[in-house]
């Protein structure tokens, strides 16, 4: 044990400073025991570290500064998820999916390396979920996400790819194919309180989803260089399925939109918010109309508009599966096969209509 003298360059005080000598793994080492005021170090107190040193109950100075160089350079699942967030900024569900590692992961894996992560974790996490009362699709929007982050890590290198024997997610079982519809009775007061409601605004999207089966997401971000009146045809940008999409405006719709227009101003929005960019919270109108028109409480006022353009659509037996899932902008079929059993009732109806025919024909040949 050696010491030199020197000033402390934050008090000004002179003090020793002691170093320590010892062998370890046949290596010779030098390094700072400490300062004699600043570290309170004594010789005896750097002697007694040496020992403990040499004796590998403590960590030399290198030995604790490559222990942190490894601990920082960990990927933690927090780090993947600050990857995943910076790389996933145009995602139009980023937001959500912000909420959903703060809510329901954060805390239990936040500080995890993913070669940690057990199927035992995350069948704990679906029980956690469900013990909060959260609904399935909620919980399953959480587990999800968790596997979201691991994949994408691994396709950039960040960690290994998830192996399905080591890691496995089972999803919770969801029921919540719910296709909502209105009586024509519902419809007709529907109507009769949108055109008696204020908002003018909340009043028109509305209508828009009823008359195009536009999401509320695509009608919000509505643009008046994606209408074109003169063919007749909306541009949907960036839909849920990532491809640009036009759709046809029909009648009610071009109504609905000319009508805006002389209320929109200036505005590039088809549905300008109230400071800059388009409207972006319309709950409380919505709820309002749907209150005021007595509709039930579950009912979902503007998606449930988007079941009912669909159901009357399949239900009028005028057109197909293929064609309905092109005007909802569905990627694939699936999603549309909800609305099939209306399509087949339109076609029975159709069917006993010739079959009546039939039948009064032969009525008339015994008459005769």
């Amino acid at each position: 044990m050696f010491y030199i003298t020197s000033t402390n360059p934050t008090s000004g005080v002179n003090e020793r400073i002691y170093y320590i000598r010892y062998y370890k793994n046949g290596k010779s080492i030098e390094e700072k025991a400490g300062r004699q005021h600043q570290d309170r170090m004594t010789p005896a107190k750097a002697n007694r570290l040496r020992v403990l040193r040499i004796e590998g109950r403590v960590d030399s100075n290198e030995e604790r500064r490559e222990r942190i160089r490894t601990e920082r350079s960990k990927q933690t699942v927090s780090r993947l998820w600050e990857a995943f967030y910076d790389a996933k900024q145009e995602n139009k569900s980023i937001k959500d999916d912000r909420n959903r590692w703060r809510s329901y992961l954060l805390k239990d894996f936040g500080n995890k390396l993913p070669e940690e992560i057990t199927t035992l974790d995350v069948d704990n996490l679906r029980r956690k979920l469900q013990d909060r009362g959260l609904a399935p699709g909620t919980v399953k929007q959480g587990l999800v996400l968790l596997k979201r982050i691991l994949n994408f890590a691994a396709k950039r290198g960040l960690c290994e790819p998830i192996n399905p024997a080591r890691l496995h997610f089972e999803m919770p079982k969801l029921n919540n194919i719910k296709t909502e519809d209105l009586t024509s009775k519902q419809l007709s007061t529907l109507l009769e309180t949108i055109e008696k409601e204020p908002n003018r605004a909340a009043a028109s999207i509305m209508l828009m989803a009823l008359y195009t089966g536009m999401r509320k997401g695509e009608i919000y971000r509505l643009q008046w260089q994606h209408i074109d009146f003169e063919r007749g045809f909306i541009l949907i940008h960036a839909p849920k399925g990532g491809i640009d999409q036009r759709i046809p405006i029909n009648t009610p719709a071009r109504n609905v939109l000319e009508d805006q227009y002389t209320r929109s101003g200036n505005s590039e929005w088809v549905f300008p918010g109230r400071f800059k960019g388009h409207v972006k919270d319309m709950r409380e109108p919505f709820e309002r109309i749907r209150t005021n028109a007595g509709l039930p409480k579950d009912f979902r006022p503007m998606h449930g508009l988007r079941h009912v353009f669909a159901s009357t659509l399949a239900s009028s037996g005028k057109v197909d599966m293929y064609t309905l899932q092109k005007l909802l902008t569905h990627k694939t079929p699936a999603m549309v096969q909800r609305y099939a059993h209306l399509r087949d009732d339109a076609m029975q109806r159709a069917s006993e209509v010739a079959g009546d025919m039939y039948k009064a024909m032969q009525r008339k040949r015994t008459s005769t």
